[in-house]
């Protein structure tokens, strides 16, 4: 049997995946200039070369991007997943994997420019309306006893605020209105939150609180119900939200600003170092003025002892019960005073107990245990599935026709693609395929031999 010509597939232009995709690069970035592409930012990636990549997506398509560190050091904000964003890029495409992508070369937060605008236009018609009048701001109460904070359970700004409570006066019962405190749904849920506060009637003055950012950020403290709600609560609300540089419509309609979380704690609590210096200094007055008092009076006593002689026995009984009244008083000043100082040690001592620090240490153990008994049972998955794939591979290539075929056999095709399984079914001249262990070729039958 003689083998066939090879129809001139050594005459094509054969292309490996390779050059294909560098050729298919060439074009894109050839027939495209920098464009301007605005999209969500996901699947955020930084590893330690300082590159960036993503996808930026909208309502129904993605594409993916990369952002070299040479760019990326111009940048003036941190990008993260979910943030909306105007780049711009060139087209390419990564040869290793055939995907297209985005080269970028510049990137700044979409919207900003709208979001200032509008701040401004907000801030303007409720300073028409009067709400950032100060005749329009409650006091703070002096000692505050019950103090509601509104502000994210997990933030930092919690953390900062009953420090600074606890430290300068651990009295007072803190009352958490938790709520997310940016994205969406947080203006809702601040309002809802301010709302409660207002309902129950439970605290002496409110801190509405959440650490820095940027205007994205902190939009949820412009909202006109928000700004709208606290300028009729009937309860004084400070407002400590971002850094001192950070200003907020809530910051003006606000009773008070402070410029941190920390700085709203101090000005709705006394320093308790303070308020016992204040009750030392109120007792040695009070100890003076019953010293005066009674100097007085025995003065007077003296004073009518001469002129009445005759009652003697009787100006000596009140004196000797003046002298009972100073020292029975004295020692219930002082036993209330003890009582106080007890108390206070009480409550400071209640107060560490109850440190959320603790439990947030307790909890980090607790996920660090997890951690790694998760990574023990990815590991003894990984190496069950590896040796189950191992096991079906070696079933697979002992029943595999290609072993077969590596053993010395061949399979015999017509030109229609069928199998040959009988000599009878092959005429004379009739052109085969046969498929070797290695290799085929195409064979003429030059004659059909009966079986034996």
């Amino acid at each position: 049997m003689a083998a066939s010509p090879d129809n001139g597939f050594s005459r094509r232009d054969v292309y490996n995946v390779t050059r294909l995709n560098r050729e298919v690069r060439a074009v894109l970035e050839g027939s495209f200039p920098p464009l301007w592409v605005v999209g969500e930012i996901s699947n955020l990636a930084q590893p330690a070369s300082g590159h960036l990549y993503f996808s930026l997506k909208d309502d129904f398509s993605q594409v993916r991007c990369a952002m070299f560190q040479n760019r990326k050091r111009a940048m003036q904000f941190k990008p993260e997943n979910g943030m909306s964003v105007l780049v711009r890029a060139n087209i390419s495409l990564y040869e290793t994997r055939g995907e297209y992508q985005l080269i970028v070369e510049y990137m700044e937060p979409a919207g900003i420019g709208d979001l200032q605008r509008a701040f401004e236009e907000l801030k303007q018609r409720l300073h028409r309306e009067g709400l950032f009048d100060e005749q329009h701001k409650k006091p703070l109460p002096p000692m505050a006893m019950r103090i509601g904070v509104i502000t994210s359970p997990t933030g930092a700004a919690i953390r900062d605020i009953l420090t600074v409570l606890g430290r300068r006066f651990p009295m007072a019962r803190i009352i958490i209105y938790p709520t997310i405190v940016q994205g969406e749904g947080a203006a809702e849920q601040i309002l809802a939150m301010l709302q409660t506060a207002g309902q129950r009637k439970e605290c002496d003055v409110l801190i509405l609180a959440r650490g820095g950012g940027s205007l994205e950020d902190l939009w949820a403290f412009n909202n006109e119900k928000l700004a709208r709600a606290i300028f009729h609560c009937a309860i004084p609300v400070v407002t400590g939200i971002g850094h001192e540089i950070d200003f907020t419509i809530a910051d003006f309609v606000a009773d008070r600003r402070a410029a941190t979380p920390s700085a709203a704690a101090e000005l709705v609590s006394p320093d308790q170092q303070q308020l016992l210096r204040q009750l030392e200094r109120q007792q040695a007055f009070l100890s003076r003025q019953l010293d005066h008092v009674l100097q007085r009076w025995s003065e007077r006593l003296l004073y009518l002892r001469r002129r009445m002689l005759a009652p003697l026995y009787l100006l000596r009984q009140l004196t000797q019960r003046l002298d009972e009244c100073n020292l029975r008083a004295r020692r219930s000043l002082k036993a209330s005073l003890q009582q106080k100082k007890v108390r206070l040690s009480q409550l400071s001592a209640l107060f560490v107990s109850r440190n959320p620090a603790r439990l947030v240490k307790l909890n980090m153990e607790r996920c660090g245990q997890l951690d790694q008994t998760l990574l023990r049972l990815i590991r003894s998955h990984l190496k069950n599935s590896a040796d189950q794939i191992k096991y079906i591979a070696q079933n697979l290539h002992a029943v595999s026709p290609l072993h077969t075929l590596g053993r010395g056999y061949a399979i015999i095709q017509q030109s229609d693609g069928s199998l040959v399984r009988k000599a009878g079914q092959l005429i004379t001249g009739e052109q085969v395929l046969a498929r070797f262990g290695e290799g085929c070729a195409e064979l003429t039958v030059d004659a059909v031999l009966p079986e034996k």
